[in-house]
């Protein structure tokens, strides 16, 4: 039977998404959304390019308004109105007016919770100054451009090098400041490996972006005439003083809560509301969706917080669905993800490495650079991937990807194979479309799933990056088998030199006693040069990755602290 009433707390991407699909499976239900900011329907993820300048017109980041809603849908939504209080007993909720001290109780059949999350602002002295700013709402952004505009803001300082961190440093870049940015962790972008995130540091840095690393704030001192600035002094643990005209606070964010927790629902042990497959909260008559949840990594089966815009959007259907009797499961979060970063993209799916050694469990790793078109065609750019899957079936786990073209459509394909619990095998099996000015032949996501194959089959072994630095000399051989040309620009410091062209006619100077670690510029060479080396009784393995992996891995310049 349909449902009367149907309350939603919060709009944006799950809220609204929840509304419109129940009005479309239901026309009589009563459908109310509640929302205590001025905007229902908004981009969320489009707020920094607002700042930028690249979105111009604050309306373009009004995805439905209230008028819009009630016009299409028959939604009654209620903007500046802020649920206060949820009693499950009486299915009530008290609603308060944010522009006057109006109250009142309304009651419901069915309540989603949409409450989402809200950035994080830690008690270090100071963080409340003006020309402090998080980045949370289209409030925020208008506040932020009036403050630049007004104070005729030079230098910025971002705190936190993730997705809203990042997308900031480059839309005020773009707009002429000058920009820091603050990271208490030893790299930027925590969903990437430390060698993946290496890539960003560099295109940081070729941006003039000043990066400081594992260097947490302490403090924000008021300015004074020794360092004159418009918001404050950003005192580092390491001494740094930053001089900040504008500070932009992008510590990450925390799912709000406090409803659920005086409705009495269980809060799971990551701090968001628990739910189960079909995303109903410890209440029968309670849901919740979007970034306040805990949700199922579709990998590890562990429960965590992963607050992005598609998966509350999915979430928002699936509970219309079952508030009218069907039963949709919730079948967990890859976490796929993007970013744009000046001129490189860089984006993941599933499971990363650090992970999978907190965990212990069992995983290999292939990396590879092909190009993302066909190399005959202008313009071809390198591609940066890293392939995470199980040592034994071949099983994907995740994959990373940096460059300046195609690594969406990549990503893509490759979180399609991860929710369809495909294998490398798979991967290789993939029919893509070709031609050259949007791929190759051989897709790059073929290439990983051939690359990987070759280790699950014993066809070569690996080694890794992190594993030359204390290679043991006495019992292995180095081998670069690049031209002379490509050398001569770096190098891995003790390898021996001989071109993959040459390696037939000079394969006696090399020592069937020691193991060799084969290495080229991107990993293609190297393993024609391992089965060659395999089938005439040398011990190889190949360098995963190549000398393109290896110096960004090792490349201080771009994982120092500056």
């Amino acid at each position: 039977m349909a449902k009367n009433k149907i309350l939603i707390v919060g709009g944006v991407a799950g809220g609204a998404t929840a509304a419109a699909h129940a009005r479309r499976l239901s026309e009589e239900a009563e459908i109310i959304i509640f929302e205590r900011g001025p905007h229902v329907s908004f981009a969320n993820c489009g707020l920094p390019y607002y700042v930028g300048g690249e979105i111009t017109e604050k309306e373009d980041l009004l995805v439905q308004t209230p008028e819009n809603l009630h016009a299409r849908f028959n939604l009654d939504v209620r903007v500046m109105s802020e649920v206060t209080a949820i009693d499950p007993i009486s299915k009530r909720i008290e609603v308060s007016s944010v522009n006057s001290n109006d109250k009142y109780w309304q009651s419901y059949d069915e309540l989603i919770l949409s409450t989402g999350a809200k950035p994080l602002k830690p008690p270090i002295p100071g963080i409340d100054k003006p020309g402090h700013f998080t980045v949370h709402g289209i409030p925020d952004v208008e506040a932020i451009n009036k403050w630049i505009t007004t104070q005729k803001a030079h230098k910025a300082v971002v705190i936190g090098g993730g997705f809203i961190g990042l997308e900031m440093v480059e839309q005020l870049q773009k707009r002429g400041l000058e920009v820091s940015v603050v990271e208490a962790l030893a790299q930027v972008m925590p969903p990437l490996d430390p060698e993946m995130a290496g890539w960003l540091h560099k295109e940081l840095q070729a941006n003039e972006v000043t990066l400081y690393l594992e260097d947490p704030v302490t403090q924000f001192n008021s300015p004074n005439k020794e360092n004159p600035a418009t918001a404050s002094i950003v005192e580092l643990k390491s001494g740094n003083l930053l001089p900040a005209d504008i500070v932009i606070l992008g510590l990450g964010v925390r799912p709000v809560t406090e409803l659920a927790k005086i409705a009495g629902l269980v809060i799971g042990e990551k701090g968001g509301i628990q739910v189960n497959e079909f995303l109903r909260t410890s209440d029968p008559h309670i849901w919740a969706i979007g970034d306040a949840i805990e949700v199922q990594d579709f990998i590890t089966q562990e429960q965590v917080l992963i607050p992005l815009a598609g998966p509350a959007n999915r979430q928002g259907r699936i509970v219309a669905e079952n508030i009218f009797g069907n039963s949709m499961k919730y079948t967990g979060t890859c976490g796929t993800s993007i970013l744009r970063l000046f001129d490189l993209a860089a984006a993941c799916t599933g499971v990363n490495e650090k992970t999978l050694r907190r965990l212990n469990l069992p995983y290999d790793v292939v990396y590879l650079h092909p190009p993302a078109h066909a190399t005959y065609y202008p313009g071809a750019h390198r591609l940066a991937m890293k392939i995470i899957f199980h040592p034994d079936d071949g099983k994907l786990l995740g994959a990373q990807i940096i460059g300046e073209e195609g690594v969406d459509k990549r990503i893509d394909v490759l979180a399609t194979a991860l929710k369809a619990r495909m294998t490398v095998h798979d991967l290789e099996d993939l029919e893509l479309a070709y031609a050259p000015p949007f791929g190759s032949a051989k897709d790059p996501v073929n290439l990983a799933g051939m690359v990987a194959q070759h280790v699950v089959h014993h066809d070569v072994k690996n080694a890794q990056w992190h594993e030359i630095e204390n290679l043991n000399t006495n019992q292995s051989i180095l081998l670069d088998v690049r031209d002379e040309d490509e050398r001569s620009q770096g190098f891995i410091p003790g390898s021996q030199h001989i071109a993959l062209p040459e390696l037939r006619q000079r394969i006696n100077e090399l020592s069937k006693e020691k193991e060799i670690i084969v290495y080229c510029q991107t990993g293609q060479r190297s393993y024609f040069a391992c089965r060659l080396l395999t089938q005439k009784g040398f011990k190889t393995k190949n360098l995963s990755g190549a000398f393109r992996t290896w110096k960004i891995a090792t490349n201080k310049m771009a994982h120092k602290k500056i």
